[in-house]
């Protein structure tokens, strides 16, 4: 696979996208990262993904491959001699993957609520928000990763939000740590490695963003 030609086109705050760079990085795959602007989307983009037009995409050798989880498991079976990153056990396998889609499923337009909306519905994201966590730290249980000893899978599914934690606390008016403290643990713990520390920006950076989302949206 060393002539494989892979490229990704993604958006710098995309916690969706982060879990791709991170697979990547992972599997030690060299790509070219093309930068998207979600406002004035490249044909490319469009090419590569007509039905959703959205980011993440990753693109192997010509052939795209769309929605980030779909990506990460393509990841995991295309390279799967280094790193790997989901269970041999085909039960555990399922829960990581059960996990994956939870977090899918539930996570995104609830922390979305957060720094989009005021008022009641602001306060019912938050309080949705948080249950949410308080539901995936009780999965984590006391494993230092949710596939066990080994970062993996579930790691990579959740970890691109913790980048976001901070707009949501500024725009929530509470601490995440505070409710979860063994899931910003755990946090901690990934941004340790260098797959992860590489590629979540910086929450500043990150808060500076919503910042303009709020203002897209005439709430700031």
């Amino acid at each position: 696979m060393a002539n494989d030609e892979v490229i990704l086109l993604d958006f710098w705050p995309s916690m969706f996208g982060m879990r791709l760079r991170i697979a990547l990085a992972e599997k030690e795959i060299k790509y070219e990262y093309k930068e998207e602007d979600l406002w004035n989307k490249s044909p490319l983009l469009l090419q590569m993904n007509p039905i959703h037009k959205k980011i993440p995409v990753l693109i192997h050798n010509g052939k795209p491959i769309c929605e980030s989880i779909i990506g990460v498991e393509y990841i995991e079976e295309v390279w799967k001699d280094k790193a790997p990153l989901l269970p041999s056990d085909p039960y555990e396998r399922a829960q990581a993957r059960f996990w994956a889609d939870y977090i899918d499923k539930k996570l995104y337009d609830t922390a979305r609520k957060i720094y989009t909306t005021t008022g009641d519905e602001q306060e019912a994201g938050k309080k949705d928000f948080i249950e949410i966590l308080k539901v995936l730290e009780g999965a984590l249980g006391e494993k230092p990763y949710y596939g066990g000893d080994n970062f993996g899978f579930g790691d990579i599914a959740l970890i691109g939000f913790y980048c976001w934690f901070h707009a949501y606390e500024i725009y929530g008016n509470f601490s995440i740590e505070a409710e979860c403290p063994k899931l910003v643990a755990w946090a901690k713990r990934c941004m340790k490695k260098d797959s992860v520390a590489k590629t979540l920006p910086d929450q500043h950076k990150v808060l500076e963003f919503a910042k303009i989302l709020r203002e897209k949206l005439g709430l700031e």
